[in-house]
C-alpha cells in the first residue's frame, strides 16, 4: 500500500456542476466527508480551523502555571492540586477514544458546535468552582471536550482536495502547536492581571464565539451516512483499523516516540532554569514557549513536502534533527543560546513528523478519518505521559544530563525505527489534482 494511501484519492466536484447533477451523487458520502459538495475550502476557513484548534487545545494546558494559586484559593493539598493536571489529561485521553470517532458517523459541523458549547459549560464550571470537587470535575470535563481539536483536524482533512491535503493539515496543526505552547504564557499573564478564574472565563467567551462562527461558516450536511455504525461497533472498529493497517501502527509508534521526546523537554525544562545560575521567574520560563512557536513553521512546510510525495524523506530528516537537538539542549545550564537552538530544532522536528503522520493515516480511509486521527492521538497521549513522568523523576535523582540522555534515547529509537522500515514502506507518490476545481479549491486568493 502506498505510504499516503493516495490510491483512495477523492474527486472534488467542479463548482460549475449543475444543481441537478449534484443531486445524483451519493448523499451519504456528502454527509460523511464533504465529497461532492460545492463548499470551497479557502485559506480563511483553514485559518479559522487553526484558531479553533488553538483555542480548544489550550484549555488542557492553562492550569499548569496556575496550580499554586488554585490550591491556595480552594484550600487544596499539594497532592490534590497535582491531580488537576492529571484529571485533565485523563479526560482528554478518554475523549480521544470515546468522542472523536463520532466524527465518522455524525454530522461533523453539528458535532463540533455541540462539543464547543458543552466546553463553554465546563469552562464556566471551572471558573465558578468554590470547592475542590467541583474544580476537579470541571477540569476532567474540560479535558474530555477539548478533543474537539481532533474532530476539527479530521474535518479539515476531509474538506481538503487530495493535492492540498498536506498543506491544510499542516496549517491546522500549526494552530494546535501555537495553542499548546502559548497556553501557559497566556494563562500566567492573565492570572497576574485578573486572577486565575479570568483565564477560564475568557476562554469560555472565546469558545462560545468560535461555536457561533463555525456554525455559520462550516458546510451543512443534513443527510446521515449510509454506513452508520452502532456506537459499540464504532469503537471496536477503531481497534480493527489498527489490526489491519500496518502504516497506522507504524505512524502511531512514531507519534508515541516523538511526543515522549517533546514531553521530556517541556515537562522538565523549568527545573534547571529556576535554579542556579539562572533563577528565572515563572513568567520568563513561560515565555520560552514563544521560541517553540517556530515549530508551527515546520507544520506547514511538512504538509507541502507530503503533497509532493516526500513523506518518507521528510520523516527521516526530521527524526535526525530531533536526535541532534539534544546536543545543544545538554548545554542548557551553561548557555541559554544553546537552549534556544535546541528548542527550535526539537519543535521543528516533532511537528514535521506529526503532520506527516496525520496526513498519511487520514489518506488510508478518509471515511474513517476521525477514528484514525483519534486512535493515533491516543499514542500521542501515551508518549506525552511517559515522557513527563520519566523526565521529572529522572531529574530528581540524576539531573539535567540524564534527562537529555532520555530525550535522545526516545529520538534515536524513532530514527532506528524509520531506518528499519523505510524500505518496507513505499514512498508516497505526489498527490495530483483530479479536476480543475480540486487543484484550485484551496487557494490564497479565494476568500
Amino acid at each position: 500500500m502506498p505510504d499516503n494511501g493516495e490510491a483512495l484519492t477523492r474527486r472534488t466536484e467542479d463548482p460549475r456542476q449543475t444543481e441537478g447533477s449534484r443531486r445524483t451523487q451519493d448523499p451519504g458520502k456528502q454527509a460523511r466527508s464533504g465529497e461532492g459538495s460545492a463548499f470551497v475550502l479557502s485559506r480563511g476557513v483553514v485559518l479559522l480551523f487553526a484558531v479553533a484548534c488553538a483555542a480548544a487545545v489550550a484549555n488542557v494546558y492553562f492550569s499548569q502555571p496556575l496550580l499554586v494559586t488554585m490550591g491556595h484559593d480552594l484550600a487544596m493539598s499539594p497532592a490534590l492540586v497535582g491531580s488537576v493536571v492529571t484529571l485533565t489529561h485523563v479526560g482528554y485521553g478518554l475523549g480521544l477514544f470515546f468522542l472523536v470517532p463520532l466524527g465518522d458517523v455524525a454530522d461533523r459541523r453539528r458535532l463540533i458546535v455541540a462539543q464547543l458549547l458543552l466546553l463553554v459549560v465546563a469552562l464556566t464550571v471551572v471558573a465558578a468552582a468554590h470547592t475542590a470537587a467541583i474544580l476537579l470535575a470541571g477540569m476532567a470535563a474540560t479535558g474530555l471536550l477539548a478533543v474537539v481539536t481532533q474532530t476539527l483536524v479530521a474535518f479539515a482533512a476531509s474538506l481538503a482536495p487530495a493535492a492540498a491535503r498536506g498543506r491544510v493539515v499542516g496549517l491546522v496543526t500549526s494552530g494546535v502547536v501555537i495553542g499548546i505552547l502559548l497556553a501557559r504564557t497566556a494563562s500566567g499573564l492573565m492570572a497576574d492581571l485578573a486572577g486565575w478564574r479570568s483565564v477560564y472565563l475568557a476562554s469560555a467567551s472565546l469558545t462560545a464565539l468560535l461555536a457561533l462562527v463555525l456554525h455559520r461558516v462550516l458546510p451543512r450536511h443534513s443527510d446521515a451516512p449510509p454506513t452508520a455504525l452502532p456506537y459499540r461497533q464504532l469503537l471496536r472498529s477503531t481497534l480493527t483499523l489498527f489490526a489491519r493497517e500496518r502504516l497506522l501502527r507504524l505512524r502511531a509508534l512514531f507519534g508515541l516516540l516523538i511526543f515522549a521526546a517533546f514531553s521530556t523537554l517541556w515537562s522538565s525544562v523549568a527545573l534547571p532554569l529556576s535554579e542556579a545560575p539562572y533563577f528565572l521567574p515563572h513568567s520568563a520560563i513561560g515565555a520560552l514557549g514563544l521560541i517553540g512557536v517556530a515549530g508551527a513553521l515546520a507544520a506547514t512546510a511538512a504538509g507541502r513536502l507530503n503533497d509532493r510525495g516526500l513523506s518518507r524523506r521528510t520523516t527521516g530528516i526530521a527524526l535526525a534533527l530531533l536526535t541532534a537537538s539534544w546536543l545543544p539542549l545538554a548545554f542548557t545550564r551553561s548557555s541559554l543560546w544553546a537552549l534556544v537552538v535546541g528548542v527550535i530544532l526539537l519543535d521543528l522536528a516533532v511537528q514535521a513528523v506529526h503532520v506527516t503522520n496525520q496526513t498519511l493515516i487520514y489518506a488510508l480511509h478518509p471515511d474513517a478519518g476521525s477514528r484514525l486521527i483519534g486512535g493515533y492521538m491516543v499514542f500521542y497521549s501515551l508518549g506525552s505521559a511517559t515522557g513527563a513522568i520519566a523526565a521529572t523523576s529522572l531529574y530528581t535523582v540524576a539531573g539535567w544530563g540524564a534527562v537529555c540522555a532520555l530525550g535522545a534515547a526516545f529520538s534515536c529509537l524513532g530514527l532506528v525505527l524509520w531506518a528499519f522500515t523505510r524500505h518496507s514502506t513505499p514512498a508516497a507518490p505526489a498527490a495530483k489534482a483530479n479536476s480543475r476545481s480540486e487543484a484550485c479549491a484551496f487557494s490564497p486568493s479565494v476568500e
